[in-house]
């Protein structure tokens, strides 16, 4: 019997020991889901393609072109890479955009290099023939790298009858990407468009659409994806406002005077893979966040939930210089969540699909408020020489600062060979940032202090004291915004050395088998 007895109660033991296994792995705290970096697709740029149209375009002007060597097949040797031709135009062009020769993609570029020389021999930035050369635009910032290139135009009055008039009073700004780096990343509104016909044979591909708060003019080049956008409202032209309808004859006219001006080929990059984001192993004693896409209930637009995103974009420094610092919303505040601190406290919260008027394809309905918002903390009383308004912002890595003066937006460009990212500050005071001297082309170091936190929207005053951050990478169709709330409590992890605690909700263990029950596993 006792025999008898210790094999029953073995059997019941094979049979429920793995039910009780499962039973506990279920009730066990539900992991947070890992962080990772972002996949991209690199281009293989086409540079026979482009000193073809080199060629093409100094055909009108024989006696200059005769300076100029376009023999491919002898410049584009797989052992010598460097084209004569465009060692030439780079030395001419570099006068005008310094450092136009470590563009990894042609430079398209409003400006006919041949008619500009024809005129003046020795072109400089002082040059009389130039803004004719550059079809009346002109330059305000030029960047490029591993990763292509960027550049900010700006188009000063209506130029006569060769626009229409228009009610905006401001220059119009231009920006125009190229790169051979694209973010591989989930985008249902990607791809769509309306072609330009008048431009058709020029850009066969080009395709013309409103998004985000900009009309974008996307299209391909010699393998490399390229974009050119303004930004503008799709709404009734007004003095301080420009419209899209406004916008599209000055683009128009860029894209119509884009010539090749410069750039040179460089080693191929390779496609990057998506990895686990490196984080601290050790835990913080008192950091705690919410998962992104968990935004406040009712917070989102029209009531839609936030969309998750445990993407690390790019490893950065934290872009307040002290800690603490609060990722939470400055619009939404449930006294549930506001403790005794109101929002000088943790959790964090991801708000970037926050109700909000602004374009972003990465949310629900398309609109959301961009990016997030973060609180520096309060002055304490044992804090000596602490001063609430004058917490520092820093860079969050090396790059060039794209801003025009009396803007309140500062925005941080970055191009290696592995990443084309942009990262945007808001809310400083325009005042203090012309003075010093944070305008388009600066370059600033990782962990550079260049502002101090600040409440301007519009004019002072408009906000309370936050920093707005958000994070713009480069795809077929243009700079899109994307969630950079994973990112940053990457960033924050890092700055404090542990690693925070994700308070994603544990569901309810299922029930455990009664003891000495037997059962049938399937």
């Amino acid at each position: 019997m006792r025999t008898a007895a210790v094999g029953r109660s073995g059997r019941r033991g094979r049979i429920g020991l793995p039910l009780l296994l499962l039973a506990a792995l279920s009730a066990s705290p539900v992991q947070a889901e890992e962080f990772s970096t972002p996949a991209l697709t690199a281009l293989r740029i086409d540079w026979p393609a482009a000193l073809d149209q080199l060629r093409t375009e100094f055909a009108h002007s024989p006696a200059f072109a005769a300076n100029f060597g376009f023999d491919i097949r002898r410049d584009m040797r797989a052992d010598d890479s460097r084209s004569p031709a465009l060692v030439r135009l780079n030395a001419i062009t570099g006068l005008l955009y310094p450092a136009i020769g470590q563009s990894a993609v042609p430079v398209l570029l409003p400006l006919d290099a041949a008619a500009l020389l024809a005129q003046d021999p020795d072109p400089n930035t002082e040059s009389a023939a130039l803004p004719g050369a550059q079809a009346g635009f002109q330059a305000a910032m030029f960047d490029a790298g591993p990763a292509g290139y960027d550049a900010v135009f700006t188009l000063d009055g209506n130029l006569g009858n060769s626009l229409p008039a228009r009610v905006f009073a401001r220059p119009v700004e231009i920006q125009i990407t190229g790169s051979n780096l694209v973010y591989d990343i989930a985008d249902p509104l990607g791809g769509k468009g309306e072609p330009v016909k008048d431009l058709a044979a020029q850009y066969p591909d080009l395709r013309r659409f409103i998004r985000e708060g900009h009309v974008r003019y996307a299209f391909s080049r010699f393998g490399a994806a390229y974009v050119v956008s303004v930004q503008c409202l799709d709404s009734v032209p007004k003095p301080r406002r420009l419209a899209c309808r406004e916008a599209y004859p000055v683009a128009k006219r860029f894209l119509g005077a884009l010539r090749l001006a410069g750039g040179m080929p460089q080693r191929q990059l390779r496609d990057i893979a998506a990895m686990p984001a490196d984080r601290p192993v050790a835990n913080s004693p008192d950091f705690t966040y919410w998962p992104s896409g968990e935004l406040i209930p009712g917070s989102g637009f029209r009531k839609q939930d936030g969309r998750p995103d445990s993407t690390v974009y790019a490893q950065i420094r934290f872009p307040i210089a002290q800690t603490p610092a609060y990722a939470r919303s400055q619009s939404y505040t449930p006294r549930a969540e506001s403790g005794a601190n109101g929002p000088f406290a943790y959790p964090w919260r991801d708000n970037f699909c926050e109700s909000r008027s602004f374009g972003v394809g990465q949310c629900a309905m398309g609109f959301g408020h961009q990016g997030q918002d973060i609180r520096p903390g309060s002055c304490q009383p044992e804090q000596r020489g602490c001063d609430v308004k004058q917490q520092g912002v820093v860079a969050v890595r090396d790059g060039v600062l794209i801003r025009s003066s009396k803007q309140q937006a500062v925005t941080l460009l970055v191009n290696t060979a592995r990443e084309h990212i942009r990262f945007r500050y808001m809310h400083m005071d325009p005042v203090q940032l012309d003075r010093d001297g944070v305008l388009d082309g600066r370059r600033v170091a990782e962990g550079e202090r260049f502002g101090v936190v600040g409440n301007y929207l519009d004019f002072p005053n408009g906000t309370t004291r936050h920093l707005h951050f958000d994070v713009q990478v480069f795809t077929p169709d243009g700079w899109l915004w994307v969630n950079p709330y994973t990112t940053l409590v990457a960033s924050y992890e890092r700055l404090i050395g542990g690693r925070g605690r994700d308070l994603t909700p544990t569901p309810p263990a299922p029930a455990v088998a009664r003891a000495g029950q037997d059962s049938a596993l399937p």
